[in-house]
């Protein structure tokens, strides 16, 4: 008896993990257009929430970069005192601190012709900061994502717990 008690509490769990996804979302850059000139990032961020631990994928050709870059330099399209630099074609950016983040295209003239991107990140809490970034940059690892504009991710601490419950329970119920 009791281990029916147990083997269905650890049922309850498994199922609650399986059901809550991660609260991470993947945004890709410019949706299908991708990092590019031409395209209006201001208006493509407006109506999103980037939060603490959401990652941005930038997707464009080996002719473009994306460069993490302080407010002064995003203003004036400033290169060469990048934060982090990316020209692989594929970037992703998690994004681990609160503040705004600015991104623009190294190729001289991209940035001064609106390759440039702008995003204030919320705390991952309810209770957000308005404060800066200014200790440390966001981390930069090259990927390839599906194009889609977000997704869920499945955290791997949550996929190893789950995997780890889900054979408790078999070994309870055997």
């Amino acid at each position: 008896m009791a281990s029916s008690s147990v083997g269905m509490a650890c049922l309850g769990l498994v199922l609650c993990m399986v059901v809550v996804p991660s609260l991470a979302t993947v945004y890709t850059v410019g949706d299908t257009s991708g990092w590019a000139t031409g395209v209006d990032y201001s208006s493509w961020a407006n109506d999103k929430t980037f939060k603490v631990g959401d990652s941005l994928v930038f997707n464009y050709p080996t002719s473009h970069t994306v460069e993490e870059v302080s407010s002064s330099d995003y203003s004036t399209c400033t290169v060469g005192k990048a934060i982090s630099t990316d020209s692989t074609g594929a970037t992703t950016i998690n994004l681990k601190t609160a503040g705004t983040h600015y991104f623009i295209c190294g190729v001289a003239g991209h940035c001064e012709s609106g390759m440039k991107l702008a995003i204030k990140v919320e705390s991952s809490s309810s209770a957000s900061t308005d404060k800066p970034s200014t200790t440390s940059p966001s981390t930069t690892t090259t990927t390839k994502i599906p194009d889609s504009s977000s997704s869920w991710n499945l955290s791997p601490v949550l996929a190893f717990a789950t995997t780890w419950v889900a054979l408790c329970v078999m070994m309870v119920v055997s």
